[in-house]
């Protein structure tokens, strides 16, 4: 469904290639993020009583800000800088270099939510896999190895290699030039897939690109996004990988 009328009529089995965000959507970003803040937030008081919902969203504002100003910033380095600029804003730390460069190599401990691996598997009897990710070459292998088990992505295109990060639409105008030459796909053909409203679907929409919505569970960042649109909404990846089974 969409937030207004759905704007296709097509079944998901109409298209041949999926554009998948990879972090919020197939790995769980917030739960590793929100827990590698937790020796920040338990510096203070007040920022216990902090929801995990108002730290992400803050986290992820400044994320936001940080990346737009520097878009040839490698995310490595935006999630050490978005530490520093979020641990002096609210709590008047000054963090150390090693104190932000150990918050940025938490990445490692980034894990893939538990209907994830499956999902993918079965999604690759059907369509092209192509990851359009805001992450640098580092972080992504990482991921990488903890995705890839029995099924391979056929692309990966990142925001390192782009030079920007989205919601600039750049990035989904490359991922359909690599659909279009490599793999003979048109942008009817392609589905956006992803958790994120803002980092996703308002381009997405932009473009005039069909999506599917990841809404996941206790997911907070990349909501704030009222231009988003989608065509279909799914709760976990696991719910869309059956709905396209169920309609072979």
């Amino acid at each position: 469904m969409s937030l207004k009328e759905p704007r296709t009529t097509k079944k998901l089995t109409d298209f041949k290639l999926l554009c998948f965000d990879c972090y919020g959507t197939l790995i769980d970003w917030e739960s590793g993020i929100y827990n590698a803040l937790k020796s920040l937030l338990d510096r203070t008081p007040e920022s216990q009583a902090w929801s995990q919902k108002e730290a992400l969203e803050t986290f992820g504002r400044t994320e936001a800000e940080i990346q737009e100003k520097n878009p040839t910033l490698h995310y490595t380095d935006v999630l050490a800088k978005t530490y520093k600029q979020f641990a002096k804003a609210k709590f008047s730390h000054d963090a150390s270099d090693d104190e932000a460069d150990v918050f940025a190599a938490s990445t490692a401990q980034w894990y893939p939510f538990p209907d994830t691996i499956a999902a993918l598997v079965e999604l690759s009897k059907h369509y092209k896999l192509l990851v359009l990710s805001n992450t640098d070459r580092l972080i992504f292998a990482q991921s990488r190895r903890l995705l890839e088990h029995g099924f391979t992505f056929d692309k990966a295109l990142l925001a390192e290699d782009l030079g920007h990060y989205k919601p600039d639409p750049r990035n989904f105008e490359a991922m359909l030039k690599v659909a279009q030459d490599e793999f003979g796909i048109s942008k009817d053909e392609v589905l956006v897939t992803a958790q994120s409203l803002f980092h996703d679907h308002t381009p997405a929409t932009t473009l005039g690109l069909t999506s599917a919505w990841i809404a996941r569970r206790n997911a907070f960042m990349g909501h704030a996004a009222p231009e988003a649109r989608y065509d279909w909404k799914f709760e976990t990846m696991g719910d869309m990988a059956a709905a396209v089974k169920a309609e072979t």
